[in-house]
């Protein structure tokens, strides 16, 4: 008894000396918050955590299980200039500015407008692309030719942007109706429960140009806006190397190229 009470004590030794050194590497795990932390497969290399939507094709969309796009690959340059390891995040859009002051990302490479009131709440960088807001109907509807008709229309918008603004300046709060992506407000539009929407001029005419049925964009652009990538506010140093790494993309021809791939010409240039 006594040869085997001195061989537990040994084993109960060796077994909280293993605990104790696998509790010792499990505190050396990272906890550092989104962007912060060292990238996966030990390069060393801290992550560019950037969000979207996830549902705004063709900046950002699912393909066979795999997240891409215009925005998603811009996000990859803009990594690589930076020697950071690119880290797309998929974030509802009514909450993504919401989820950057949580810091659950560092950024927001969302096709994000910039307005004054946006402008309170995030710091922008330099535009990334140029587009505008834009009414898009049924070919064949002769009731909307401008913004003037579309009182009491039927509106669908995206939740929280600013097409949904436009939309209550144009028709009533009742006629509007709120999707999580512009592709299935567009794709509402033949079914008649809807009379327009208003989206962002280039992903309409991409939706049109990829065989989307008889809709049409009518009118001028309700506004020209200017898309940038947003960080939390004040934070003027994650601003200045992001416009460094956006700048040398651009003279690289980095930036023509992505731009080329998803939209046929360059949409940072104003159409």
């Amino acid at each position: 008894m006594k040869k085997n009470a001195k061989w537990s004590r040994v084993l109960l030794s060796t077994v909280l000396l293993g605990s104790l050194l696998l509790a010792a590497c499990g505190s050396q795990e990272s906890n550092s918050p989104a962007g912060g932390g060292q990238a996966a497969g030990g390069e060393g290399k801290k992550d560019f955590t950037y969000a979207m939507s996830g549902v705004y094709k063709p900046f950002s969309f699912k393909e066979n299980g795999e997240l891409t796009g215009f925005d998603v690959e811009i996000g990859k340059a803009l990594a690589e200039k930076m020697g950071m390891n690119p880290v797309p995040i998929t974030n509802p859009f009514e909450t993504i500015i919401p989820g950057l002051e949580a810091k659950k990302y560092d950024t927001i490479i969302g096709s994000l407008t910039v307005t004054p009131e946006r402008q309170k709440v995030v710091s922008f960088t330099n535009p990334y692309y140029r587009s505008g807001s834009q009414i898009f109907v049924m070919k064949g509807n002769t009731t909307i030719k401008s913004k003037e008709d579309l009182k009491g229309k039927k509106i669908g918008v995206v939740k929280a942007s600013n097409y949904l603004d436009w939309a209550r300046k144009l028709t009533d709060e009742d006629k509007i109706t709120q999707y999580d992506s512009d592709i299935t407000a567009l794709l509402d539009l033949p079914t008649g429960r809807l009379d327009a929407v208003i989206t962002d001029q280039v992903v309409g005419l991409r939706f049109i140009k990829e065989g989307g049925g008889d809709v049409i964009d009518v009118g001028e652009p309700l506004s020209y806006d200017e898309q940038a990538i947003a960080v939390r506010l004040g934070d003027q140093e994650a601003v200045d190397r992001i416009n460094k790494a956006l700048d040398e993309i651009i003279k690289d021809g980095t930036y023509e190229k992505i731009s080329q791939k998803w939209f046929g010409r360059n949409i940072l240039q104003q159409q």
